[in-house]
C-alpha cells in the first residue's frame, strides 16, 4: 500500500516537472511583465501615492500578529493569490496578467520608498522574502496564461486540451507551488519577527 502511495506521489512529482519545462515559456513572460510593473512603479512612485493607502490597511492587518500568526497570514494570502492566478487564468488568461502587473507595480513603489529613506541599503530586507515566494507566484501566473490560451485551440481538441492543462495545472499547485509558498512563509514571518 505504502508502495503505491509512493509511486503515485513520484509520477505526480514528474508529471508536475514535465508540465512546470512545458510551461516554461509563460513563466518568462510572467516574470517579464512583472519587471516591467516594478520599474514602472520604481519610476512613476511619485504618481502612485494611492497605494499608501492599500499598504496601511496591510500593515493594521498584521500589526499585532505574532511570529506564527503572521505565518499563517501570509501563506493563507499567498496560496489564495497563486490559486486565482490559475484558477481565473481560464478567461484568456486576463486575471494572472493583470495581478501580475498590480504585483510588480507595488513592489516597485515600495523599492523606490525605501530607496528614498536609506538607500539600496534596505533592500537586502526584501530579498529573502522573494526567493521562494516570487518563483512560485510566476509559475503560478504562468500556469494561468497558458490555462486561458486553451481557448485558442481548435474545437476539436480544445476541451480536451483544457482538461489536460487544468489537470497539470492543479497537481503542478500541489507538488511545487505550495511548498515554495510555504517556505516563503515560513522565513517572511521569522523575518518580519525578527526586524520587529
Amino acid at each position: 500500500m505504502k508502495n503505491k502511495k509512493y509511486l503515485s506521489i513520484k509520477t505526480q512529482f514528474k508529471e508536475a516537472l514535465s508540465y512546470l519545462k512545458e510551461t516554461k515559456n509563460y513563466i518568462y513572460i510572467s516574470i517579464f511583465i512583472f519587471l516591467l510593473g516594478s520599474i514602472f512603479g520604481f519610476l512613476f512612485s511619485s504618481h502612485l501615492i494611492f497605494i499608501d493607502k492599500y499598504l496601511a490597511e496591510l500593515i493594521a492587518k498584521t500589526a499585532d500578529l505574532n511570529t506564527t500568526e503572521m505565518v499563517f497570514f501570509i501563506l493563507q494570502n499567498n496560496l489564495q493569490s497563486s490559486f486565482f492566478s490559475i484558477l481565473f487564468g481560464i478567461f484568456l488568461g486576463i486575471f494572472p496578467l493583470l495581478s501580475n502587473i498590480t504585483n510588480g507595480v507595488v513592489l516597485g513603489y515600495v523599492l523606490a520608498k525605501t530607496y528614498e529613506i536609506s538607500g539600496f541599503v534596505s533592500w537586502w530586507r526584501l530579498i529573502p522574502h522573494g526567493i521562494f515566494e516570487l518563483p512560485a507566484i510566476f509559475i503560478s501566473f504562468g500556469l494561468g496564461v497558458k490555462l486561458g490560451f486553451s481557448i485558442f485551440f481548435n474545437k476539436k481538441t480544445r476541451i480536451k486540451e483544457f482538461k489536460r492543462r487544468f489537470y497539470n495545472s492543479i497537481n503542478t499547485f500541489l507538488i511545487f507551488i505550495i511548498p515554495l509558498l510555504i517556505l516563503a512563509a515560513i522565513i517572511e514571518g521569522l523575518l518580519i519577527g525578527f526586524l520587529m
